[in-house]
């Protein structure tokens, strides 16, 4: 049966009656908790990555559905199972690895449903001549990254005096070099030029018009 005690592990039904709820009873309880967010759609092939927060069900199983959100180093926490490491993962694999831990000592032939709650922060700096200057979060529903105009959009728009043929873009790579990438933003908006992706870390900077 779907959710049964697998009497080969030794584990007795007693075990996630005193564990589980402890950590259940935390997540419900605390208003920011993940576990109080609905649900989202992760793009096709999404990895998870640090700070993403996840669901999981295990049909049958209410003491054992969580939420996490997991650490720094990938990894999250859930009932009986302890610490999973989950980063690098589609959400489909996800579910596969955490129902065969479920069935290598606890249950017989779970049914497990991992699902995305929200991704990490992402966030992005507009500076220069906008009208208002500052950091923002990527939204969730693009997390890999939004368009240039939208970027600046999000920072009010460009001032009077502002030369968006003139923007720079500081991005750090991950090799450890920065990289300082010119864009003229007046010729994506006017699809004359390729559309550039704001991604995560970059620090936009929008130029001044010289008179």
């Amino acid at each position: 049966m779907t959710g049964q005690i697998n009497s080969q592990s030794g584990t007795t039904s007693s075990a996630p009656a005193t564990s589980a709820p402890s950590t259940t009873s935390s997540s419900t309880t605390n208003p920011s908790s993940p576990s109080l967010l609905s649900a989202i759609s992760a793009p096709p092939g999404y990895q998870l990555t640090a700070n993403d927060a996840i669901a999981v069900e295990v049909f049958g199983e209410d003491d054992l559905k969580a939420s996490a959100r997991l650490n720094s180093e990938g990894n999250a926490s859930l009932p009986l199972l302890g610490t999973v490491h989950l980063a690098g993962l589609t959400l489909t694999q996800a579910t596969t690895r955490v129902t065969e831990l479920f069935a290598r000592d606890y249950l017989v032939s779970p049914k497990v449903n991992v699902t995305l709650l929200g991704y990490a922060r992402r966030r992005f700096s507009v500076l220069g001549q906008v009208n208002r200057p500052g950091n923002y979060d990527m939204p969730e529903t693009s997390p890999g990254g939004i368009d240039l105009m939208e970027a600046i959009a999000m920072a009010g728009g460009y001032t009077r005096i502002a030369a968006p043929e003139r923007v720079s873009v500081h991005r750090h790579s991950d090799s450890g070099a920065d990289q300082i990438l010119r864009v003229n933003a007046k010729r994506v908006e006017r699809g004359q030029a390729a559309n550039f992706r704001v991604q995560d870390g970059d620090s936009i900077t929008v130029g001044e018009s010289i008179f």
